[in-house]
């Protein structure tokens, strides 16, 4: 790794603060789980200084409320005790000097203390989030470098999970967009920001999910707080049905709503159903669920609520997030994979398959900003719903639309990933190797059947020393999940594969991962089974989870599966899905012209060199 990171590193703004080799200190640190010691200078970010310095101001806010003799007392109890507890740590000099100033007295609520002390909060339980300084190179994808150009990772946890963020051709699609609209998108959709671009992006993905329209937000998590914000707000006496598991935007959406919310267990039919029954048909109702839940890697039961919602009255909503892209002949998520040969012999026809999984939900939503490597989010359902959102939802009207070029690379994404089925099917093929290679190591993955690998830790602080670790001994990039993204007792590393990763980047990471837990002494499979189980790891009498890429539609049966790479290996650009797009942009960017060579003359005898137009398109090398 080199000494540029310095074990996480002063460009990583969240990091720690130095302890110059204090054993003391030291201690500290790794009890919180700030380990191995780090560097930094920021008062701030030490665990036991800003614990110090917090307990000061707390104390000084408890005594103004009586009277002023005693709140002079108590203050200087307070100061004197913040050198014991930051003795030795380098700031403490530093916060001391600040200490022994005149402050004056304050007139009114102290809004930085009640900072501190929402802060300390998190530090003491350990769900403080930390934000690495990682820069994913586009030349050399999956590779990052940190906060120093020079210090290269390997990225084990983005959601760019196709690399489609530095495909050819989507990078080509957006110089050309950006050299003809320019950057911003000049307003709201309303205000001089629908573009062409934005109009036939909606096309796209309504194409993709088969569905007679679609809206793009500006993230997911806006399509989903303010659609189901609106619907709630507007269906009289609405009733939300919500999994257990469903992500933070929907659930700020309907409560946003002001609608009744209902909380079923995750992926339970028999609950749900029970929980249904209590309502009158006629009562409006929506089951909101996901396909694929990213903290677990679980698959929601689409097909069965889809009955259940039948059955009851209610309206379906469906977030793919984590699907698109990654699931589906074209793409389209896990409702069109569990009609796999339908939807394939559909093609690019934009009609519903009457009857299909996809045909029967009623709300889709997606991202632009996973699979797809963009940014954006959308929803896809009937033109009239569409339409109603379109005019209701305040996350929709009143933000800047999303810039042109970005709109136009989204668009590509989807294009080039509809006609292309390769790099989804060796995605998955480099899932399963992975999760083979752990199992043989008794590294303990929550089993599910998609393509996120959950390892479990079970502890905020083994999981944050086992980021660290792998970080700063074997240049590996994996973000640990703690409360409250998952429950507390079931943190865990979540690692996500890429066609982009070779079967040797694969082989090293098993072996980094078995490493650190022999060395964090973290449990491993077979001891959670003594232990009875957690989080769906070592349960007794468990059932093997069979992924939902089958076999045949990864094209192990008929010899048509993708090659894993191994080496400098590069994956495949698929000529005919390069075509295909770069036709699609025609009409507002003209056909692409492949740049020409001139050689200019110049005046210096025998001297003469290339002079290339500065925004040609970028040459995209393509295989049949």
């Amino acid at each position: 790794m080199g000494p540029a990171l310095q074990l996480r590193s002063n460009q990583m703004v969240a990091s720690y603060a130095s302890l110059a080799g204090s054993a003391e200190f030291k201690h500290i640190h790794e009890e919180k789980g700030v380990f191995p010691v780090p560097t930094g200078t920021n008062i701030e970010k030490c665990p036991h200084a800003s614990k110090a310095l917090a307990a000061a101001r707390m104390a000084e806010d408890l005594t103004k409320v009586a009277e002023v003799k005693k709140t002079r007392g108590t203050r200087a109890t307070a100061s004197s005790s913040s050198p014991k507890a930051a003795s030795g740590c380098p700031f403490h000099a530093a916060a001391q000097e600040s200490k022994g100033k005149e402050v004056p007295q304050a007139t009114g609520f102290n809004y930085e203390s009640f900072y501190m002390t929402e802060l300390e909060k998190k530090h003491q339980d350990a769900s403080y989030r930390y934000f690495n300084n990682i820069n994913r190179m586009a030349s050399k994808f999956p590779i990052a470098h940190t906060g120093n150009p020079k210090d290269e990772v390997e990225v084990w946890c983005a959601n760019d999970y196709l690399g489609m963020g530095n495909n050819p051709v989507v990078l080509e699609t957006m110089h050309r967009t950006l050299d003809t609209y320019g950057h911003g998108a000049g307003g709201t959709r309303n205000i001089a920001g629908n573009t062409g671009m934005h109009l036939s992006l909606e096309e796209e993905l309504a194409e993709l999910h088969r569905k007679p329209a679609a809206l793009v937000f500006s993230s997911c998590y806006v399509a989903n707080d303010a659609t189901l914000a609106t619907l709630g707000s507007k269906l009289p006496g609405c009733i939300y049905f919500s999994d257990s598991m469903n992500h933070a935007s929907m659930i700020q959406g309907m409560r946003h709503s002001g609608a009744k919310r209902v909380i079923f267990n995750h992926n339970d039919l028999q609950d749900l159903e029970h929980k249904l029954a209590q309502y009158p048909k006629e009562t409006p109702k929506i089951i909101a669920f996901e396909s694929v839940y990213s903290m677990c890697g679980s698959i929601g039961p689409i097909a069965e609520i889809c009955d259940l919602a039948k059955k009851y009255g209610a309206l379906t909503f469906l977030d793919e997030v984590h699907a698109v892209g990654l699931y589906g002949p074209r793409g389209a998520g896990v409702a069109e994979h569990l009609d796999f040969e339908a939807q394939k012999r559909a093609g690019r026809n934009p009609d519903p398959i009457k009857g299909s999984i996809m045909d029967r939900i009623d709300i889709i939503t997606g991202t632009l900003g996973k699979a797809y490597g963009a940014i954006g989010g959308y929803i896809a359902g009937s033109s009239d719903f569409v339409d109603m959102i379109r005019s209701y939802a305040a996350g929709f009207i009143f933000t800047t639309s999303l810039p042109p070029a970005n709109m136009a690379g989204a668009r590509a994404s989807i294009s080039y990933q509809k006609e292309f089925l390769g790099d989804r099917r060796l995605m998955q093929i480099n899932v399963r190797e992975l999760k083979s290679r752990f199992e043989a190591l008794d590294v303990p993955v929550v089993p599910g059947p998609s393509h996120i690998v959950p390892v479990l830790i079970g502890d905020p602080a083994l999981a944050r020393q086992a980021s660290d670790l792998l970080l700063a001994k074997h240049n590996v990039y994996v973000q640990a999940i703690n409360y409250p993204t998952v429950a507390r007792g079931e943190e865990r590393l979540r690692f996500t594969v890429t066609p982009g990763h070779t079967i040797d980047q694969i082989a090293r990471l098993a072996h980094a991962v078995d490493q650190t837990f022999t060395e964090l002494k973290i449990k491993r499979t077979s001891e959670w089974r003594v232990e009875g189980g957690r989080a769906n790891v070592g349960m007794p009498n468990a059932k093997p989870v069979e992924p939902i890429w089958t076999d045949e539609q990864l094209g192990l049966v008929d010899g048509t599966a993708p090659k894993v790479l191994r080496g400098s290996q590069k994956r495949p650009v698929d000529a005919r899905a390069v075509r295909i797009t770069r036709e699609k942009f025609n009409d507002l960017l003209g056909p692409v012209v492949e740049p020409v060579v001139k050689t200019v003359q110049v005046n210096m005898p025998g001297l003469a060199y290339p002079a290339d137009t500065l925004h040609a398109p970028i040459q995209v090398a393509v295989t049949a």
